[in-house]
């Protein structure tokens, strides 16, 4: 008996048993951390972030089970469809999107504000593990092989630098990038790339909006404007600065508590967890997400289909670039560019796109022994 049949035959009583108990684990840990984070940012209150995340994590763990326990080929199936459906809602925020914060990102839902820029990230591995699973290894570096890919990475870039959302667009290209290279595509054409990404350097930089280039700048010299533009990292390093080991305690964060520290409950929620618990603290929540992505290699090694592997691989470097800006973001080291942090963050579209995720790693896990058929989908 084959693989597949015995894959097909499997009951959802099965499928449950197979979930990733330690994947999952980690996933409600991480989620704790921002729980109490967001109760710090409020003061000592479970309004106005930390209940919000509590039912928008519920909703979301629902939803990542339900993704989990679909077969992987359906996911395969979906992945056009998916990734034109978002990329649908991208132009239609150009038409007529929510603007808040200077950029136009998001359609109001009525219960959400929802940035579908976010979701383009798993929309985007989706169709690329879908187009190389079905590629001869031999052709993928052939240029007509390299088009489609590449316009399916370039169109939302796009679309996501008119918002403007520069971090989210650099994040788009970096996964695009990533998953090219995990198919077999040679080196010499991430080198030629970057050469000519270099060379194209000076004339992008004529194409930054004026807060972008400024933020270019401070990120290079923060003390040039210290009450403008360069504050929100001087605080941030301030705040981690003063921590020390174990940190100021729980709820007795100086900088955030005294609203120093702005955006305390987004992007720069690891700086008022580190201040309130210090180096140790900081240590043990990245060790928390590394955690995560060593369970995703373990899963991706097992995974029998290329298309699985690409797309395991994809979201889990995917939450690395997520963790890396963002702490890098706040240290001071990567110039500050919006973006927030997985399951301890506030916001509705980053908590459904990191569980779908999510969800797509443990469906891959749970269907690993899958064989597919690249001439198929």
């Amino acid at each position: 008996m084959s693989l597949l049949s015995l894959e097909e035959r499997l009951t959802f009583g099965e499928k449950l048993h197979m979930l990733n108990i330690g994947f999952i684990f980690l996933v409600f840990l991480i989620f704790g951390v921002g729980f109490l984070s967001l109760y710090s940012a409020g003061g000592g209150n479970i309004h106005p972030w930390a209940f919000n995340h509590v039912i928008r994590f519920t909703i979301g763990f629902v939803g990542m089970l339900f993704v989990a326990l679909l077969d992987i080929r359906f996911w395969r199936k979906m992945a056009y469809p998916f990734y034109l459906i978002v990329l649908f809602l991208l132009i239609a925020v150009e038409v007529k999107g929510y603007i808040g914060m200077g950029a136009q990102r998001w359609i109001n839902l009525g219960f959400i504000n929802l940035q579908p820029s976010e979701l383009m990230k798993a929309a985007l591995i989706l169709a690329l593990a879908n187009y190389y699973c079905k590629r001869d290894p031999e052709h993928i570096t052939n240029i007509p092989s390299l088009i489609v890919p590449a316009l399916l990475i370039l169109l939302p870039t796009a679309l996501v630098l008119r918002q403007p959302d520069l971090g989210t667009a650099v994040m788009l290209v970096a996964v695009g990038v990533t998953i090219l290279f995990l198919a077999g595509i040679r080196i010499w054409v991430f080198l030629l790339g970057g050469a000519a990404v270099v060379a194209a350097c000076p004339i992008a930089w004529q194409f930054l909006h004026d807060y972008q280039k400024q933020r270019v700048l401070t990120f290079l010299n923060p003390e040039s404007d210290p009450l403008g533009s360069g504050y929100h990292v001087m605080q941030s390093k301030i705040a981690l600065g003063s921590a020390g080991m174990s940190g100021k305690g729980f709820l007795q964060g100086t900088q955030s508590h005294l609203n120093f520290l702005p955006e305390k409950q987004t992007d720069f929620i690891f700086t008022l967890f580190a201040e309130e618990w210090g180096l140790l603290g900081g240590i043990v929540l990245l060790s928390l997400y590394l955690c995560i992505f060593l369970y995703g290699l373990l899963i991706a090694h097992r995974v029998r289909n290329q298309f699985g592997r690409l797309l395991v691989m994809g979201i889990v470097t995917n939450l690395f670039f997520y963790v890396f800006i963002n702490v890098a973001m706040v240290m001071g080291l990567l110039p500050v560019v919006g973006v927030p942090l997985p399951l301890v963050s506030y916001g509705g579209t980053i908590m459904i796109s990191t569980m779908f995720g999510f969800g797509l790693v443990l469906s891959a896990s749970i269907h690993r022994d899958i064989r597919m058929n690249t001439n198929t989908y």
